[in-house]
C-alpha cells in the first residue's frame, strides 16, 4: 500500500477528508494513476496513520489540484526505533550523501546532521550547502514513504565539528566509531547499556577518518570511543552498522506492543 505524509492543516478528522496537493498530488494522480476507491496510508508525522480511500480529484477556489482522501480508519501506532538516533555525518565525496540518508533513515535514525569536519574533502559554501540540505531533505521523505516511518525525519544544515561535537554531548550516549578503540566487548558492551527513550548521538567521519584534534575533543566532550570490528568500513556503511545493531538489541515486535499496551 502506498504510503504518503500530510500536514495537520490538511487533514480534518470531524469531516473523515485528507486532502493531497502539490507534488503528491501529480504523483498520485500521473505517475500511480490511482482511481477513486483505491486505498492508501497517510500518516501525519506525529504517531497518527490513516487509512483512507481515494473519493476524487477536485481544484479548490485557489487553484489548487487536490486529492480527497476518505478516512476509513485511524490507528495510533509508531514505526520509530526505541532509541532516538541523530547521526552526525562527516560529508562524504559526490552523491555519497544521498545514499547514506536514504539508508539510514529506512533503518530508523531519528535526525541526521552533515558535518564539515578537517579532513572533508567537499567544502559547501552557504548556498550550496542549502542546496544539499535541501535535496537530503526531499530523499528523506521519500525515504520515510518507502519504508512507512511514523515521521520525517530531519536533515539539517550543515555544522561545525566543534558545534555538533558540543550538542551530540548532551545525548544519552556519544559515540564515536575509530580504529584505536578497545574492542569489541566493549562496544557491545556500551550498545546494550541503553533503555528506551535514551538519545544515542552517532559521529561518523569522512573518508579520510577523524583527526586526532577531533576525538580528543570528542573524548574531552565525553564520547564514547568503539570499535566496530576488524573490518575498516566505508563513511557510507558504518553508520547503517551501528542503525542495524540498535535495531536487533531494542525494536520489539506487534506483539509485545500490544502486550506493553494492556
Amino acid at each position: 500500500m502506498y504510503h504518503f505524509f500530510a500536514e495537520h492543516k490538511d487533514i480534518h478528522v470531524p469531516e473523515g477528508i485528507i486532502s493531497l496537493t502539490g507534488a503528491d498530488y501529480n504523483h498520485i494522480r500521473n505517475v500511480l494513476r490511482m482511481h477513486p476507491g483505491e486505498k492508501l496510508l497517510i500518516s501525519s508525522g506525529d504517531y497518527f496513520d490513516y487509512l483512507c480511500e481515494i473519493g476524487g480529484y477536485e481544484q479548490t477556489p485557489s487553484g489548487h489540484q487536490t486529492v480527497v482522501c476518505r478516512i476509513l480508519r485511524t490507528d495510533v501506532r509508531t514505526n520509530e526505533l526505541p532509541v532516538h538516533v541523530t547521526l552526525y555525518q562527516g560529508l562524504p565525496k559526490g552523491d555519497k550523501m544521498d545514499f547514506i540518508v536514504q539508508k539510514c533513515i529506512e533503518l530508523g535514525v531519528e535526525r541526521i546532521v552533515p558535518v564539515a569536519m578537517r579532513r572533508s574533502v567537499v567544502k559547501l559554501d552557504d548556498k550550496k550547502a542549502q542546496n544539499k540540505v535541501a535535496r537530503w531533505n526531499a530523499i528523506a521523505q521519500a525515504a520515510a514513504n518507502q519504508s512507512k516511518r511514523s515521521r520525517i525525519p530531519q536533515v539539517c544544515p550543515v555544522m561545525r565539528f566543534e558545534d555538533a561535537a558540543a550538542e551530540a554531548a548532551r545525548a544519552s550516549l556519544f559515540l564515536l566509531p575509530y580504529e584505536s578503540a578497545e574492542g569489541m566487548q566493549y562496544t557491545r558492551k556500551v550498545l546494550g547499556g541503553l533503555t528506551p527513550g535514551d538519545s544515542v548521538s552517532v559521529f561518523i567521519g569522512p573518508e579520510g577518518g577523524f583527526s586526532p584534534e577531533e576525538v580528543d575533543l570528542s573524548k574531552n566532550l565525553g564520547a564514547r570511543i568503539v570499535t566496530l570490528g576488524r573490518r575498516i568500513l566505508r563513511t557510507e556503511t558504518a553508520g547503517m552498522m551501528i542503525l542495524s545493531v540498535l535495531t536487533y538489541l531494542y525494536e520489539t515486535d506487534e506483539e509485545d506492543d500490544k502486550k506493553e499496551d494492556k
